[in-house]
């Protein structure tokens, strides 16, 4: 089976650029409701991953050190100093490949050979396409 069969393309997918404020992305992720999304460059080229946690962790303060930031310095601070490499599949990539990506990450991101990123697949689709080629029903758990 082909990736692109689970991919969540770019237009349907909230993203930041590398050059977006930490202010800019903290919105982003609350307005959307999401604990991580992909980074790339104004050009479309997959740079990483950003989460919350990278974001607390950059506003924490050093042991008995003052706050690093006020509000104001996150207008200053860049989504490029916060992100984590999260190794893209590339379009072409086997089943097998996703679903080891998808082990470690809660999405997956997408790129073509020019390494433009072009959409995600979600751990829960892998999931899901497993429990239907085994028959076995998607439950929720409460």
């Amino acid at each position: 089976m082909n990736i692109a069969y689970f991919l969540k393309p770019k237009h349907s997918v909230a993203y930041l650029y590398e050059d977006n404020t930490m202010r800019q992305g903290l919105e982003k992720l609350r307005h959307h409701g999401y604990t991580a999304v992909p980074v790339i460059t104004r050009q479309g080229q997959y740079v990483g991953t950003v989460s919350e946690g990278d974001f607390l962790w950059h506003l924490l303060p050093e042991r008995d050190a003052p706050c690093p930031c006020s509000l104001k310095d996150l207008e200053r601070l860049r989504v490029r100093d916060l992100v984590k490499p999260a190794p893209p599949v590339r379009i072409t990539a086997s089943l097998k490949e996703l679903m080891e990506s998808a082990t470690q990450q809660n999405f997956v991101p997408v790129v073509d050979d020019l390494n433009s990123f072009i959409g995600i697949v979600t751990r829960r689709d892998v999931i899901s396409c497993l429990l239907e080629e085994h028959n076995l029903p998607l439950r929720k758990i409460v």
